[in-house]
């Protein structure tokens, strides 16, 4: 089954007990995964690498490149990952996917997605505890989360490219790829304006990215659909023919 297609191609419903199970096994076992990655990255750059004290100079470029124009327009870039806008945006996209799908379990999809990632970041951001970029002006209050990962890139990233998924599902072409694309772009400036407002290191960026974007598809392909365990016993018997030649 197509992986951008897999919930239009199958729109049965499963039952709540059945979806529960599939965003344990499908969504959460494997978000443990990615938050142990996370925190030994962190861990590395804590300690070992010394903070990675060259990344400095890239905050220190974009604090010397700084303009009025530019402060203004990216405090609105940073405030799309703040935590009342990320969570409305999701909210009101729910309510819209299930008033138009009556479809529960594809409408859960990015309250999921922003949900996921928040309980990464949230336990990872308290181990790793790294200091915000020193020697900057920071042009946003400091949360009391720690530098790493990003909060703000993270969410972005988790709620806007699962929105970019289901906009799989527009039949206009032209709008498809418009909304395609600026769901694509949105977290990418929100990305930006971090680094330019002096709020993180760039690494803190780059791994907000990676936790969203994981999340974002970990949410997506959480409920079994019919056309996965078909592909999966399809790939089974191959395998079997496939053995049962080579020992002839």
């Amino acid at each position: 089954m197509p992986f951008l297609t897999r919930y239009a191609d199958d729109p049965s419903a499963p039952t709540v007990g059945a979806a529960l199970k599939d965003s344990w096994r499908r969504a959460v076992l494997p978000g443990l995964v990615l938050w142990c990655v996370i925190v030994g990255i962190g861990a590395l750059i804590t300690g070992p690498l010394g903070g990675l004290p060259r990344e400095l100079s890239i905050n220190q470029s974009l604090e010397a490149g700084r303009t009025p124009a530019m402060d203004t327009i990216t405090m609105f870039w940073s405030r799309i990952g703040d935590t009342e806008i990320i969570i409305g945006t999701c909210v009101i996209t729910v309510a819209l996917m299930l008033w138009r799908t009556r479809q529960w379990w594809f409408s859960a999809i990015p309250a999921l997605a922003i949900s996921l990632q928040a309980a990464i970041f949230v336990v990872a951001t308290t181990v790793a505890d790294r200091e915000r970029p020193a020697g900057v002006e920071r042009l946003d209050p400091a949360p009391p989360t720690s530098s790493y990962p990003s909060g703000h890139v993270g969410a972005s990233f988790a709620l806007y490219l699962t929105l970019a998924l289901i906009a799989q599902r527009i039949q206009n072409a032209a709008l498809r790829r418009l909304v395609t694309v600026l769901c694509v772009v949105v977290p990418s400036l929100v990305f930006y304006a971090r680094l330019y407002r002096g709020m993180h290191h760039l690494t803190d960026c780059i791994v907000g990215v990676i936790n969203g974007t994981v999340c974002a598809i970990l949410a997506w392909h959480y409920l079994r659909r019919r056309g996965d365990s078909d592909a999966s016993s399809g790939q089974a018997g191959q395998m079997r023919a496939n053995l049962a030649r080579a020992n002839e």
